[in-house]
């Protein structure tokens, strides 16, 4: 069993609800608690709780970190959605404890049983590596979405710049750069994962309040984003931990670009034996899509 922590800036994009509830449905993993980051971290927080309670799963903790860029020299990626139509509340929970003291105190607690999976910027798991640089050493992994590489067969199709990274480069260059043993699946295959309108309304068929509410958010990006489709992006680092023949690594040596300018963000990828990280180039999007569907949406693996 893979015991986790979630750092995310769940609310914006659908798919890291449809992240924490994958996890919440597999008996593979098990959340040790869920860390909002980017922006408005409270408000993702009780988005990120709402979710758990629809999962029946509301006594995980769920802890609000750092709002910010890390260096604080960067405007804030913003798109406004967050929550809505969710009518968020409390839930309960009063959010009292940091996303930066949970990461410290939960990965030395535990050493060499912790993956962070990190579906977000890379600020609180920066910020943690700052405070006590032994997390890179006792962290069992690092799995995460974010990062390009341009080095797989659709590269030329991909921007050469990915959201998570380009939000906090500096950070994303601590993390890179630690020594932890990280997994990146970046643009080169999350851009595989590809969903419709019509494939998301087939998700939602199930009727349950679970299905509904993250259809409803899928619907909601779709329309800020002006466009009859989307990505599972972040689902795909949870199923890898349920199933890692999913994807095809190479080992590559990755450094952060963060000067500023058209490029700052960029994930510049060079193939290496002794790189580090294993970074994923193909993925099964068919096996991995049955998984997701099989474990959130349809009641019955026949239906697929």
């Amino acid at each position: 069993m893979s015991r986790i922590i979630l750092d995310t800036d769940i609310g914006t994009n659908a798919d890291d609800a449809v992240a924490l509830a994958f996890a919440l449905k597999s008996t593979e993993i098990r959340i040790e608690g869920i860390t909002t980051v980017y922006g408005k971290v409270r408000t993702r927080a009780q988005i990120a709780q709402k979710v758990l309670d629809l999962c029946g799963a509301g006594h995980i903790p769920v802890c609000p970190g750092i709002e910010l860029p890390l260096l604080r020299n960067r405007p804030l990626l913003r798109a406004g959605i967050e929550g809505k139509g969710l009518h968020l509340e409390e839930s309960g929970s009063k959010f009292d404890r940091h996303a930066v003291d949970f990461i410290v105190q939960t990965v030395m607690e535990h050493p060499g049983e912790i993956t962070l999976v990190m579906i977000g910027p890379h600020t609180n798991v920066a910020a943690a590596m700052i405070r006590e640089p032994r997390i890179a050493e006792c962290v069992k992994q690092i799995v995460m979405m974010g990062g390009v590489t341009r080095l797989a067969p659709n590269g030329s199709d991909l921007s050469p710049v990915e959201h998570n990274i380009q939000c906090d480069p500096e950070a994303a260059a601590i993390v890179f750069s630690s020594g932890a043993p990280i997994l990146m699946l970046g643009l080169d295959v999350t851009r595989q994962a590809m969903f419709s309108r019509e494939e998301a309304d087939l998700m939602g068929s199930s009727g349950t309040p679970l299905a509904g509410t993250l259809v409803r958010m899928m619907h909601d990006f779709m329309d800020y984003m002006q466009r009859d489709f989307s990505y599972m992006c972040d689902p795909l680092a949870i199923a890898v931990l349920i199933d890692p023949t999913l994807i095809r690594t190479k080992r590559m040596d990755i450094r952060v670009q963060y000067e500023r300018g058209e490029f700052s963000g960029q994930t510049i990828a060079e193939a290496c034996a002794d790189g580090n990280v294993e970074t994923a180039l193909e993925v099964d999007t068919a096996r991995f899509f049955e998984l997701l569907n099989h474990r959130l949406f349809l009641r019955d693996k026949a239906l697929l």
